[in-house]
Order: structure tokens, then C-alpha cells, then sequence
């Protein structure tokens, strides 16, 4: 995950960019409202930890303008003022979460996690497609329970795609989630992950579940419909269908003025 830091105290910034880094996430720093805004416009958040008060305003006035320009980016505010007016006040400009200093580091993480999950639809640590199921508190991707055998980056590349599933997703996105803007390779990159990913849910035995090229876009994980039957059983041609003869055939009953036009109750 890209989650942006608003603080304009360079050691809690560099604590808080230290221990979202060590979660492996990415982070980048903006110190003011305005530079805040310019990060959130040239590039994919995942999230915002934003401190209250801030050099050019109050971190709600950032707060409502994130949500008055309709960016879905959830917010998560942490700041040294415990009152219960500002947890209101910041609450009502928007943020989806407020985390009084000082807090645990496990404690922080666990309330991003939270809301980044939340704002997908998600409430639950768990996102399941099929038989497919990404954990993720433990970075797992399981299918029928068993773990599969992935790299860092292609478990980013499930759980991007997992907590926006039906959502397709550019390679500029996954390359923003899996690099955060630093030394990004060529876009192809992704195509060489997917085909990986692919591969692997397949030996597993992925079932109802896929990852779909949308052309000229980028990719999708759909949850797909379970196949009721076997391959096996069914016919390998018309000649393999065997039509019982019908012993006798019915006299056609001849339907009254008062059940002409009437569907029957039962077929």
C-alpha cells in the first residue's frame, strides 16, 4: 500500500514513515495542506495518516477537501488533541478513523488496516473469491486452506486485486502498489506477475475464481460461477444422447372457454 503521511513534525514523520516502511507498505511525506493535495492528485494514496494541526490550516479543512473533490481515499487522523470535540469535528470533515498520540505501532497498523478494508466493502480481514481466500492480517493467499507459494510482490498483486474485486485495475496502479513511485520498471512487469499468478492458482486448483485482461485496461479478479457438472459427464456429441421412446401418448385434452389462455398451476 502508498499511504500518505501528513505531518509537519519531521520526527514523527520519519517514526510513522519508519514503521508503515517495516509493515511493508510505502510511504511519502507532505508537511502542509497544499502539498498534501498536490500528492493526492499526481498520485494512487491507498491511504492518508493525517496530524491535525498543520503549518497553512486545520487537517480537516485537508480532510473536506479530499471529500468535497470525491476522493474515495479512506483517512485515518492521528493527533496529540484528545478532546472529544476534534475527534468530532475531524469525523464529520470525513476521516474514517482517529487515533489519539501516543499510540502502539501494532495499534496504528491494525487502524489502517481497518479502514482501508472498510472503505473496499470489506469488513472483515479475510476476502474470499471462489475457493480462493486472502488473509489479510497474515499476508496469506489460501486455496482450500493450503497456503500458496507466492513472493512478495505476487501476494501484493492478490491482495490489490482482492480488496477491489470487480474492479478492473491499470498497470499504473499495480506498478504505484507494488514500487510507490521508486525505481518503477516497465509496465509489461505486470503481464509477467499475472501470467505467474495465474499459473500458480492453477496448480492449486483454483476454483470459481479468475484473473480476467480487460484489453487496454488492465486486469480484474472475478468471482466466477461453480460448474454444477464434470467435464466427464457430458455427452461428447449429439449421437452420445440417448431419448426415451414414450410408451403411450396422451389424448390432447381439449381446454373449456374458462381455462383458454390460463397457464397451469404446475409443469
Amino acid at each position: 500500500m502508498h499511504i500518505l503521511i501528513v505531518e509537519d513534525d519531521p520526527v514523527v514523520a520519519d517514526v510513522l514513515g519508519m514503521t508503515l516502511e517495516e509493515a511493508g507498505h510505502f510511504q511519502s511525506t507532505a508537511h502542509n495542506i497544499e502539498t498534501a493535495l498536490a500528492e493526492l492528485k499526481h498520485n494512487t494514496i491507498d491511504a492518508v495518516l493525517l496530524d491535525i494541526n498543520l503549518p497553512d490550516g486545520d487537517g480537516t479543512r485537508l480532510a473536506r477537501l479530499i471529500r468535497k473533490n470525491h476522493m474515495p481515499v479512506p483517512i485515518l487522523v492521528v493527533s496529540g488533541n484528545a478532546s472529544t470535540d476534534d475527534k468530532i469535528a475531524a469525523l464529520g470533515a470525513g476521516a474514517d478513523g482517529y487515533l489519539t498520540k501516543p499510540f502502539d505501532r501494532f495499534e496504528l497498523l491494525a487502524n489502517l488496516d481497518a479502514i482501508i478494508r472498510r472503505t473496499h466493502g470489506h469488513s472483515s480481514a479475510s476476502v474470499s473469491a471462489g475457493n480462493l481466500e486472502v488473509d489479510l492480517n497474515r499476508h496469506l493467499a489460501l486455496v482450500e486452506g493450503e497456503s500458496l507459494p507466492l513472493t512478495g510482490k505476487e501476494f501484493r498483486i492478490v491482495e490489490f486485486l482482492a480488496l477491489r474485486k470487480g474492479s478492473v485495475l491499470s498497470k499504473t496502479a499495480f506498478l504505484s502498489h507494488l514500487y510507490g513511485g521508486m525505481d518503477e520498471p516497465e509496465p509489461k512487469i505486470i503481464d509477467v506477475f499475472i501470467c505467474k499468478l495465474r499459473r500458480k492458482l492453477e496448480i492449486a486448483g483454483a476454483r470459481g475464481v479468475s484473473i480476467d485482461t480487460v484489453w487496454g485496461q488492465g486486469y480484474i479478479l472475478r468471482e466466477t460461477e461453480a460448474v454444477g457438472r464434470t467435464q466427464a459427464s457430458l455427452p461428447n456429441s449429439i449421437d452420445d444422447i440417448e431419448i426415451d421412446e414414450p410408451v403411450t401418448k396422451p389424448a390432447a385434452k381439449k381446454l373449456g372457454s374458462a381455462g383458454r389462455g390460463q397457464m397451469p398451476a404446475t409443469l
